[in-house]
C-alpha cells in the first residue's frame, strides 16, 4: 500500500512543478503582477501650479496610486481616498508648460500610463 501512495505523491509533485515552470516559461507569470485599472479622464484646466482632472468613467481608483506627468516630467498625486467617476481632483505640476504638452496619468503600482492627452496650456 505505501509504494502506491509514494508513486501518487511523486506524480502529483511532478505535475505541480511542471505547471509552475510552464507558466513562467510561457510568459504567463508576468501577467500575475499589478495591472493598471481601466478609467477615463478629462483635463478641465490648469492654473499656475495645478492641473484639474475629472474622472469620467471606469472603476474606482485610489487617488494616491496615480501621478500626473507633463511631457515626461512627473508631478504630484491626486490626493488620497477612492476617486469616483464625476469627481474632480488636482495634481501639482513642478513646471507648467506654455504651449501644447503631453499629459499622462500614471498608475504607480503597475507603472503604466492609464490616460494620455495632448493638452494646450496656453
Amino acid at each position: 500500500m505505501s509504494p502506491v501512495i509514494g508513486v501518487i505523491l511523486m506524480v502529483a509533485i511532478t505535475v505541480i512543478l511542471a505547471a509552475v515552470i510552464g507558466t513562467f516559461v510561457l510568459g504567463l507569470g508576468d501577467q500575475l503582477g499589478d495591472t493598471a485599472p481601466q478609467a477615463s479622464f478629462t483635463i478641465d484646466g490648469n492654473n499656475t501650479t495645478d492641473i484639474n482632472v475629472t474622472k469620467t468613467g471606469g472603476q474606482s481608483i485610489e487617488g494616491s496610486d496615480l501621478t500626473v506627468s507633463v511631457d515626461g516630467e512627473r508631478g504630484g498625486e491626486f490626493g488620497t481616498g477612492p476617486w469616483e467617476s464625476g469627481e474632480q481632483r488636482s495634481a501639482n505640476v513642478t513646471t507648467m508648460p506654455s504651449g501644447e504638452a503631453v499629459v499622462r496619468i500614471i498608475h504607480n503600482p503597475s507603472g503604466n500610463a492609464i490616460y494620455e492627452e495632448t493638452y494646450d496650456f496656453s
